[in-house]
């Protein structure tokens, strides 16, 4: 099951498989709390790479990896920055400050050197966060995710329910193909020989069976865990969660001093010394900023002003 999907359900031999389900966390949390903290270029790409360095240390499958990725290019940045450019071309002078154009197109259709630069930071912000998640799926179990959690101070129960939600994706997966094979064998046609229209059809028809299997596993499930006695107590031990080894320490005053730096970086540059655009620009100076109102430059804000 490794082998064909990103999330691990047995421990990894890597040094970061063996870090603790709270350090795990608990850099993911950080790590995520300081990229979505700037767009600024300078602090992306060593978070970037950071991860990337952190895929690439635990030899991962790199196929379903590579293949999630180019979904969510496909989808969010190509098909984004087309709706995004036929809606606000004027989106790198809005959060870069500065209007260079490079080609002019038809209307108020026009490409500049901020616009392509808001384009290229987006991209970065989101394949980092992609390259942060992979990271902490491939190094965490749902045992180690959910004991993580209750050691942020997460309610057990809640982690549990995480943990079960993980557990159940594999099964869910053989359950769909089984049935769409039993489909398949009493002659509905799935296969690549049928129209794109009449395959998302029959896979309509396919998703009541599996999820009426997925209920009577919940259930089955509850019941059990109603039989053993889930919940009497308001605390619970761990399989999964291991003494803090010396790894961990040092991973976790690391991640305490990427956390210390984040807050730095939000007081001193959002409050205190901002830059006057959302974006850092490299060819743009303080000074050459252009101070702009977002809504006034939608296209269909000037019906309103007529």
């Amino acid at each position: 099951m490794n082998n064909r999907m990103v999330i691990n359900y047995t421990p990894g031999p890597t040094l970061l498989h063996k870090l603790s389900g709270f350090t795990k966390v608990f850099l993911f949390l950080v790590m995520t709390v300081a990229i979505i903290a700037t767009y600024d270029i300078r602090i992306l790409v060593p978070l970037l790479i950071l991860n990337i360095i952190e895929i690439v240390s635990m030899k991962p499958n790199y196929k379903p990896i590579l293949i999630v990725f180019a979904i969510t290019f496909v989808t969010v940045t190509l098909l984004g920055n087309v709706m995004l450019f036929l809606v606000s071309p004027d989106a790198g002078l809005n959060n870069v400050g500065g209007n260079h154009i490079l080609w002019q197109g038809p209307g108020r259709l026009y490409i500049s050197k901020e616009f392509l630069w808001y384009m290229f930071v987006v991209f970065i912000k989101r394949t980092t966060s992609f390259a942060s998640v992979m990271a902490f799926a491939l190094a965490t179990t749902p045992s180690e995710f959910a004991s993580g959690l209750n050691k942020c101070g997460l309610p057990y129960k809640v982690c549990t329910i995480v943990s079960l939600a993980y557990r159940t994706i594999p099964d869910i997966a053989n359950d769909f193909v089984n049935i769409r094979n039993s489909m398949m064998m009493r002659g509905v046609e799935m296969s690549k020989k049928a129209s794109v229209w009449k395959r998302l059809k029959n896979t309509v028809y396919l998703l009541v069976p599996l999820i009426f299997t997925a209920f009577g596993k919940v259930n089955d499930i509850a019941n059990a865990m109603d039989l053993r006695g889930y919940g009497k107590h308001k605390k619970r031990t761990w399989f999964a969660e291991n003494e803090p080894t010396k790894w961990d320490k040092i991973f976790r005053v690391l991640t305490i001093v990427l956390l210390i730096a984040t807050v730095y970086y939000v007081v001193m540059y959002r409050f205190i010394n901002p830059w006057p655009a959302k974006f850092w620009c490299p060819w743009l100076a303080r000074e050459e900023v252009i101070s702009v109102n977002a809504i006034d430059t939608i296209f269909f804000m000037d019906w309103f002003k007529k």
